[in-house]
């Protein structure tokens, strides 16, 4: 069986992945928890054996999606079942414990960002995940749009990047309280909204090393220091001279749902991507030189489930650990580390 074999650690887990759709648990049915199952079992790569969740609700309402799907209660439950891996869309402060028991339990994990709510607690799924030899993948999902693509593929074509701008305001902010408690988030805007934004600003520049970071954080208007910010400002400079800013925010004044860019200029143009009509979901890209705007990717573009289908693909062609996306994880993490001074 599939998940027997992946808890024995034998070789059987790379054949068994590679000649049949690989069983995934779901931990967590909430909207977004939700969605990836839905993309998944839309694709065709994985097989949605069981799901868990305390809310009976959401779990009703995701078990209505996959007729004859096992009903688990809890983690214990899922590691009870025969699975190759399971996806994790909990609150933040649980992700880091589960991670790692599913990881030593043998299964692979797929986990909503943060991995951990700080970079101590990212580490600690790292390891596990090494000692494990179990493929972890995380949900930084906007470095999986078309229009994200289309920059990382021309950004060598604007020349030597010197300066990149960043944003994301959120205009309605989250609808769960335990999202505005740090020890249950990690933080505030920056650990919910500015790990995509420090994601897409490294992995376009294929991780460089963050020299100096400074930021200033607000609550409500006032100076921030519990680490439960709505407003946050900062810089980041990088290895190679690349000095980037970043604005993220929760309630802003917008006068639309949400404003979210990425901007690279480089020495011969810019590369920018950006959402259109105040959406959370359509962006466009484009390349700019001079007084040109040459569009290079536009909405519809279904990318919502995009990074889980990935992750389940490579589980299903039986890959394990994989100690480049452990590091860029690692440095995503400790660059917000010191955007909250931790």
């Amino acid at each position: 069986m599939a998940g027997a074999d992946a808890r024995q650690g034998g070789l059987a887990t790379s054949t068994v992945a590679a000649a049949a759709r690989p069983r995934l648990g779901f931990l967590g049915t909430g909207w977004i928890g939700r969605d990836r199952m839905r993309a998944l079992a839309g694709s065709g790569v994985a097989h949605v054996a069981a799901l868990a969740d305390p809310a009976a609700d959401c779990l009703r309402a995701a078990a209505d999606d996959v007729p004859g799907v096992a009903l688990a209660s809890g983690l214990d439950g899922l590691l009870d079942e025969d699975l190759d891996g399971i996806v994790i869309a909990t609150p933040s402060a649980l992700h880091a414990d589960q991670a790692v028991a599913a990881l030593e339990a043998g299964l692979a994990v797929f986990c909503q960002k943060p991995l951990g709510r700080t970079a101590a607690e990212t580490e600690q799924v790292l390891a596990a995940a090494r000692r494990a030899d179990r493929l972890l993948g995380v949900d930084l999902s906007y470095r999986h749009t078309a229009a994200s693509a289309a920059l990382r593929e021309r950004i060598a074509a604007i020349g030597q990047v010197h300066a990149v701008e960043l944003v994301f305001h959120n205009a309605y902010g989250p609808d769960k309280p335990w999202f505005r408690d740090p020890v249950l988030a990690g933080g505030g805007c920056v650990i919910d909204l500015g790990i995509h934004l420090v994601d897409l600003l490294l992995w376009m520049l294929g991780f460089p090393r963050v020299e100096r970071v400074a930021a200033r954080r607000w609550l409500g208007g006032r100076p921030a220091d519990d680490n439960a910010e709505d407003f946050c400002l900062a810089t980041l400079e990088l290895d190679g001279g690349v000095v980037a800013r970043l604005a993220c925010s929760w309630f802003s004044h917008e006068g639309r749902d949400a404003v979210i860019e990425a901007t690279f200029r480089g020495r011969d143009g810019a590369l920018s991507m950006h959402n259109v009509d105040g959406s959370f979901y359509d962006f466009r890209a484009e390349l700019r030189e001079r007084t040109a705007t040459t569009a290079i990717a536009a909405a519809p573009d279904a990318w919502g489930g995009r990074a889980a289908v990935q992750w389940a693909r490579r589980l299903a062609a039986g890959e394990r650990y994989d100690a480049r996306a452990g590091m860029e994880f690692a440095a995503v993490a400790a660059t917000i580390d010191r955007i909250y001074g931790r």
